[in-house]
């Protein structure tokens, strides 16, 4: 389920971007040249109201990726609150359940911070689900050797939200990015754009200027910040783990 912009390193888009954005402008300069002088003020406006829409196009797709990057966020303390109550909960059930719950929530815990570090996502995917099955095994033996217990009763439910989140946080993190037709659309409304602009400069008789390669490198930036914020696992913009980093150092103590 990777689009082509996701199978892209974040360097080699932004690269691409940028050669689009040069490319789209010296194409419509080279085409206003041969047109000649012929209706500028008309196409001034053109030109103004595709790059407003332009503007508007990248702020809904930065809004997007940056909604993302919050509820990723988000949902980190929300694992780390699940994870630690859970813990807690599980000092007050009889052993040998109490030690093996404990143990399995530590390593639990260890695993979602490595998955953070290397972004060996597949592995610890597995290790995590690995980890739930066995943590509802102690559940399940647990519930049945005492189905009245009210503490056994409140671990499940801490142990049944740890589990929830884990395919929370997949589903916001890996199957809930940016769409494809958003790219594409992006990518046509700058090189549109960019050409129109190329397209008014030819056509007025006026010469390249340095200009053309600063607003190449803003768009290029901008669209590079917006994918950042898209990739959970690659690129500078990543969420902080402190709160489990916190939630597993408190299981030490």
């Amino acid at each position: 389920m990777i689009s082509l912009v996701d199978a892209l390193p974040l360097w080699t888009l932004s690269l691409f971007t940028f050669l689009l954005t040069i490319g789209a402008f010296e194409i419509g300069y080279r085409l206003g040249r041969r047109k000649g002088v012929e209706g500028a003020a008309a196409l001034g406006t053109v030109v103004g109201a595709g790059l407003g829409l332009l503007a508007f196009f990248l702020a809904f797709t930065f809004g997007i990726a940056a909604s993302r990057f919050d509820t990723r966020r988000q949902l980190v303390l929300q694992e780390a609150n699940a994870i630690g109550t859970a813990f807690l909960r599980a000092e007050l059930v009889p052993e040998p359940h109490r030690s093996e719950i404990r143990r399995l929530l530590r390593d639990y815990t260890d695993d979602r911070i490595e998955a953070a570090r290397t972004g060996d996502i597949q592995t610890v995917i597995t290790r995590s689900e690995e980890i739930h099955r066995r943590l509802w095994s102690e559940a399940a033996a647990l519930g049945q050797s005492d189905p009245r217990s009210v503490m056994g009763g409140l671990l499940i439910a801490a142990l049944n939200e740890v589990i929830d989140l884990h395919e929370t946080r997949l589903t916001v993190a890996l199957r809930t990015r940016i769409p494809e037709p958003v790219w594409n659309v992006l990518f046509l409304l700058t090189a549109v754009a960019m050409a129109a602009m190329g397209y008014h400069a030819g056509e007025t008789q006026s010469e390249r200027s340095p200009v053309v390669f600063l607003v190449a490198l803003a768009f290029s930036s901008v669209i590079l910040v917006v994918a950042d914020l898209d990739r959970p696992l690659e690129g500078w913009l990543r969420v902080s783990q402190q709160a489990l980093i916190d939630t597993r150092e408190s299981m030490d103590r």
